[in-house]
């Protein structure tokens, strides 16, 4: 999996997020999704600049084109699903980005517990 797929698929869960964010009627799930559209922001740039300056490539991000959930009540396992894709890819090995990727994957697990909550 390339590294711009990786950047374009964080980048379709921000948008994501933001839909589920506007369609809940549940103040513990509208809270949990704005942390997480407005936090993967900056991971996924940090990311996407680190890999540049390291490899002094540019890369072009591939935004998933798949068709946009409307029904929040299915946030919970849109994200416990994007987990188990990211940790599936397969990117580059490497200390920067591998500690930027915990921070991903941190704020998804966290997305899905406060999705739990009532």
């Amino acid at each position: 999996m390339s590294v711009g797929k990786f950047v374009g698929l964080l980048m379709s869960s921000r948008e994501q997020a933001h839909v589920f964010h506007f369609t809940t009627d549940k103040f513990a799930a509208h809270k949990a999704l704005q942390t997480y559209y407005e936090g993967i922001v900056p991971l996924l740039d940090n990311y996407a600049e680190t890999y540049m300056g390291k490899t002094r490539k540019r890369i072009k991000p591939v935004v998933n084109q798949r068709k946009i959930l409307t029904n929040a009540k299915l946030a919970q396992k849109y994200f416990v699903k994007l987990g188990t894709t990211i940790k599936k890819m397969k990117l580059p090995r490497d200390p920067y980005l591998d500690n930027i990727r915990q921070e991903i994957d941190a704020l998804i697990k966290q997305t899905v517990y406060m999705l739990s909550l009532k």
